[in-house]
């Protein structure tokens, strides 16, 4: 069992802060993916775990133990690295074992967690192959394999799936989920700029942003599970992050509050509904509202917008629509009929879905569901 606190835990290099109050918990047994972009701090925030990188500020505890001054040796972790870190002039048996001979584990027992964990993970015909003779999964796999001999109390991954073609990305991600599932009670750590990985991987997504210019900007955007993340941004950061393709906003001014929600006149025009907390004194103000590609309903409603592209992509059809008085696209994803360049098409926004950001880029609370929502026809 493996439980992992970050209390306050900061990283500077010099004069530049890379991470900021990081307060966190992963409990026993969860699956953690951090994700953000490139220079958030997220592969640095890992090897912090591991005892990779010193820690500028705050403390990491494994099991309740401050664990800032110990060697990565003494934290009973396992770490699988993108670049497999292979011996290539051993097999993979040889390199699955070397960890453990290293320990002077007696060899029987070498060989039996050995075979457990090439079962587990398809190796049993490979285990006298070298790493020259495997594929990009197969070696990564043994990575893995060599980490679960050690059975350690906490698996770290850094990007391990960012060398591999898309089958097999999408191949070795089963595997990982499934090799969870069996390892009861053991945490993961798993970094990754893939948001498909995190939200099929993953019990908890840690998102981060990178400190623009020194501001001291914590760098946890949010915290929770990846359908949390999705359905419930509470900043424009986070809106904008997650999900593919990324989030319309339209820029608006709230005409009104009532007990359903508010309406915001956009810049062209229209007026939307959203299923939203929000005051009186929201009147009037400037907001920005945010709807994504596949929420948006095209065919009714009173928003018109001309079709300038068309994208197919098999089970949908992305449409890219230029509305008058919008500086940006609006993007609707959509399992209707493919329309004509230049067409003008219809489009709404179902009030359940539209999200509402103040100038502070704070989401304001969607309602709680009760009676069904006046979804777009």
């Amino acid at each position: 069992m493996s439980r992992i606190e970050l209390r306050k835990v900061n990283k500077r290099y010099g004069e530049v802060a890379v991470l900021h109050d990081i307060d966190l918990t992963i409990e026993s047994g969860e699956f953690c993916v951090f994700i953000g972009p490139s220079g958030c701090g997220k592969s640095t925030l890992l090897r912090m775990v591991a005892g990779l990188e010193d820690i500028s500020g705050g403390e990491v505890l494994i099991d309740g133990r401050v664990v800032n001054e110990l060697p990565p040796s003494q934290r009973d972790v396992a770490m699988v690295f993108q670049s497999y870190a292979l011996y290539p002039h051993m097999s993979v048996y040889e390199n699955m074992a070397f960890g453990l001979r290293h320990l002077r584990m007696p060899e029987a027992e070498i060989r039996q967690r050995v075979d457990a964990a090439a079962k587990s993970l398809h190796l049993e015909p490979l285990l006298d192959r070298k790493p020259r003779a495997l594929s990009g999964g197969q070696r990564q796999r043994v990575a893995i394999g060599r980490a679960i001999v050690r059975k350690p109390r906490l698996f770290l991954f850094d990007e391990p799936l960012s060398n591999l073609d898309a089958a097999l990305r999408s191949q070795t991600r089963v595997e990982i989920a499934r090799l969870h599932r069996s390892l009861q009670g053991v945490s993961m750590i798993y970094v990754t700029h893939d948001q498909v990985e995190a939200m099929t991987l993953a019990d908890k997504v840690v998102l981060l942003r990178p400190d623009i210019a020194g501001k001291g900007v914590p760098s946890i955007a949010q915290v929770g599970p990846p359908m949390e993340l999705y359905e419930r941004p509470r900043n424009l950061f986070v809106a904008s992050f997650i999900g593919s393709p990324s989030m319309n906003f339209l820029r608006g001014r709230v005409a009104s509050v009532d007990g359903h929600g508010l309406v915001v006149r956009l810049a062209c025009g229209l007026e939307v509904r959203a299923a939203v907390e929000g005051t009186r004194a929201l009147v009037g103000q400037d907001v920005t509202v945010g709807i994504r590609p596949e929420h948006v309903v095209v065919g009714s409603g009173a928003g018109r917008g001309q079709v300038t592209h068309v994208e197919h992509l098999g089970e949908a059809t992305q449409l890219y629509l230029q509305v008058p008085g919008e500086e940006r696209m609006l993007l609707a994803k959509t399992g209707a009929p493919a329309a004509a360049i230049d067409q003008q098409l219809a489009f709404e926004f179902p009030e359940r879905r539209v999200h509402v950001f103040l100038a502070n880029e704070e989401a304001l609370p969607r309602l709680a569901v009760g009676e069904p929502a006046r979804e777009a026809a």
